[in-house]
């Protein structure tokens, strides 16, 4: 017997979007992505894609596109925020490849973004621009699009981030983003122009992710475009005024606060001609992401939010998307879209959780201010083998293999399984329709 094909309409071209119509898409269905701008693009810098992300991207057959635009750090390199010693560091490549058979990568998100519209194209999504959705009929299921016509679907998939429309329809009520407390500056500076100061050589060369640890702030820089631009993001308390997410920075304000740190970094802000601040935001935890219909649900940073503080924000999205063409990949049955939802909510959900709160706590080992505990943090980045909790996370045994060795397509057809031999909780009977 024949499986069925479904029509599922994914609302966002935002990675987590284009990822998951991929997915989908390679599964034999028809997927059409509803976008509000008029034009694809990503605006940001750098984005990192680690090995859990690599390997999805590998067995979409994207991975050679991806590496032609991105660098392969060589190492994670955590510093003193004082002078820039290394305090220690976590090897990336080769090492990556050997144990998690999957490179870290770094990309620039407009190049990222790029390369996976082009392949959701080539795999014959559609993406139907100027669509902004207003409201969704969960039962039937069906978008209503602004002065458009709407248009139902099988299954809908909000993948519209973090200030989602899905999202608060779903809920019934507004739901907007919430503070952390902290902002970004986000800095891309020439690499030849870096290489004219004799102190800032070895970081222009190095391939390597660099996170200086520092009182209440962090910084994160590498290599991006070949080696070409030096992406910087200075991570610091939250100043904006109320209701301005995103203003004009004041450069001697960003250089004052950072004023007594590694005077590397400090050349690297005076090269600085002008930059923006962003506010860090969230969302709460939810208690589902699926409608109760079995008909929608949502993915990314519509339902899982996170500090970008482990770096896994465009990699869980990734996953999400993985997760979701490995199910339709093995559904046979209508009656099984309900549970198919449900199989991607209970295994990604415990793992997304555990990113996000493990993002909020790398600040706090991050932002440790002056004092005892910040001296022994540094004593155990200098003198200890990497232990279960060490201050590195990807360092960390435990954690790390965790994080990188995760096997979406393994997991989804894993859990599949697991349904069909009618032993997930939760699910319907609907699983005797592939017997």
């Amino acid at each position: 017997m024949s499986k069925p094909k479904f029509h599922v309409v994914i609302v966002g071209a935002g990675l987590g979007g284009l990822a998951a119509s991929i997915g989908i898409r390679r599964a034999g269905h028809r997927v059409t992505i509803l976008e509000q701008a008029g034009q694809l693009g990503e605006i940001g810098a750098g984005v990192q894609i680690p090995p859990n992300s690599s390997r999805i991207l590998r067995r979409w057959g994207v991975l050679a596109a991806i590496e032609s635009h991105s660098t392969a750090p060589h190492d994670i390199k955590v510093r003193s925020y004082r002078d820039g010693q290394v305090l220690q560091a976590q090897p990336l490549f080769p090492y990556c490849n050997e144990k998690y058979g999957a490179p870290y990568l770094v990309i620039h998100r407009a190049d990222f973004h790029a390369v996976l519209v082009e392949a959701a194209r080539r795999e014959g999504v559609q993406i139907q621009l100027g669509s902004t959705v207003t409201k969704i009929d969960f039962a039937v299921p069906r978008v209503h699009i602004r002065d458009k016509s709407s248009l139902e679907a099988d299954i809908i998939i909000g993948a519209d981030g973090l200030k989602s429309i899905c999202r608060e329809e779903m809920l019934g009520r507004k739901d907007p983003p919430h503070l952390t407390g902290d902002l970004a500056y986000r800095i891309t500076v020439k690499a030849e122009d870096m290489r004219k100061h004799k102190d800032l050589v070895a970081l222009a060369d190095n391939p390597a992710i660099n996170i200086w640890m520092g009182p209440d702030s962090h910084v994160v820089s590498y290599l991006l475009k070949g080696g070409g631009l030096y992406n910087i993001v200075l991570a610091c308390p939250d100043n904006l005024p109320e209701l301005v997410n995103t203003a004009k920075a004041d450069l001697q304000e960003m250089r004052d606060f950072f004023e007594n740190w590694d005077p590397q970094l400090k050349i690297i802000l005076g090269m600085v001609q002008e930059t923006s601040k962003w506010r860090l935001q969230n969302s709460h935890e939810m208690y589902r992401w699926s409608h109760p219909s079995g008909k929608f649900a949502l993915m990314g940073d519509a339902c899982h939010a996170t500090l970008p503080y482990l770096a896994q924000g465009a990699a869980m999205a990734v996953e999400d998307g993985a997760v979701l063409g490995a199910l339709f990949e093995q559904i046979a049955h209508p009656s099984q879209l309900k549970d198919l939802l449900l199989i991607y909510e209970r295994i990604r959900k415990q793992r997304t959780t555990k990113v996000v709160t493990g993002s909020t706590h790398a600040r706090d080992i991050y932002h440790c201010r002056d004092g005892d505990v910040q001296q022994e943090r540094d004593r155990q980045f200098r003198e200890e083998e990497p232990f279960e909790g060490f201050p590195n996370r990807f360092s960390d045994p435990v954690f790390q293999p965790w994080l990188y060795g995760y096997d979406a397509y393994q997991e989804a057809e894993e859990a599949w399984r697991t349904y069909l031999r009618g032993r997930f909780p939760g699910t319907t009977t609907s699983f005797r329709a592939s017997l």
